[in-house]
């Protein structure tokens, strides 16, 4: 569980005082997923025999997606660079409240606030 968001939510959960739930979908089951499996598969019709050029053309082809049923996507494209590479070390994991939930811990957990003492 060492990822370099975990400073980042854990700031958020102790500055807004609210638990943050993650949950992860195990290796393999993204078919599963009812958001990508509704999405993905409307995207992927819209841009069916249109060359993807460059990263534009990808970025308009997903934005122009709807559906009769009142679907409409949203995409951008993000420009900015992200540091790879970054490690949380062991102290830092000490200072957060993770708490693992009963069913697959290791995929489903809490960030706890922690509110500093006065």
């Amino acid at each position: 569980m060492r990822v370099c968001g975990y400073g980042k939510w854990n700031c958020r959960s102790s500055r807004t005082g609210l638990t943050i739930k993650v949950r992860h979908y195990p290796p393999g089951t993204s078919k599963w997923n009812k958001i990508e499996h509704r999405l993905f598969c409307r995207i992927t019709q819209n841009w069916r025999g249109r060359p993807l050029a460059d990263h534009a053309a990808i970025v308009e082809l997903i934005a122009a997606t709807t559906t009769k049923t009142g679907l409409k996507v949203e995409s951008a494209l993000d420009t900015r660079i992200y540091e790879k590479g970054i490690k949380v070390s062991s102290a830092e994991m000490k200072c957060l409240d993770i708490r693992g939930d009963t069913f697959h811990p290791e995929w489903n957990y809490a960030i706890i606030p922690r509110i500093p003492k006065p």
